[in-house]
């Protein structure tokens, strides 16, 4: 049995994606999954799960998010493992300490090496970003909502890639879900 965060793309942003938390618990348990909970409202929870497959798990609850709240949003799996080097892996360590200003962009698929190296790194000072597995780290010096980092940044990134998938988090989110897959 593992312990998995299951990330939901655009719930409860911005009044659009109204999904309630109990009901996204009720769908995960229907499926077989334990230890159930679910964090904050925006479409954070974490499961335990027997089944390896993280592409399977994702597609269960997408199937059946449509099939019970006829809602569809994407679903990323991560694994405690992958939440740990998420952590260790953060270019802006100093950052840690306004997690506020220290999101990270949990992507489907690795971006390709030539589209990160393209991206210029003063793109958007003085905001920051960086790369790792399946992550974009965003640095904000002032504040997310007033930059443009994430647009210019994912635009160039995921540029002919409609198939990927991405979903922020801050990084006090980003924590208290590698603690409960811990």
């Amino acid at each position: 049995m593992a312990k998995y965060a299951v990330l939901l793309r655009g719930v409860n942003v911005g009044g659009h994606g109204k999904l309630a938390m109990t009901d996204l618990r009720r769908v995960l348990e229907s499926l077989g999954y334990t230890d159930v909970s679910t964090y904050l409202q925006s479409g954070n929870a974490v499961i335990t799960s027997d089944d390896d497959d993280l592409e399977r798990v994702s597609r269960r609850i997408q199937e059946s998010l449509l099939r019970e709240l006829d809602m569809s949003p994407s679903v990323l799996i991560r694994t405690g493992a992958e939440l740990t080097a998420v952590v260790t892996d953060n270019p802006f360590p100093e950052a840690a300490a306004q997690p506020k200003l220290l999101h990270v962009v949990f992507l489907s698929a690795q971006p390709h090496p030539e589209q990160v190296a393209a991206i210029d790194p003063g793109i958007c000072p003085p905001d920051e970003f960086g790369v790792g597995d399946r992550a974009v780290y965003l640095r904000y010096a002032v504040s997310p909502g007033r930059s443009k980092l994430a647009e210019l940044v994912l635009r160039q990134l995921l540029r002919g890639r409609p198939e990927v998938t991405a979903t922020a988090r801050n990084w006090n989110t980003v924590q208290a879900l590698l603690d409960k897959t811990s």
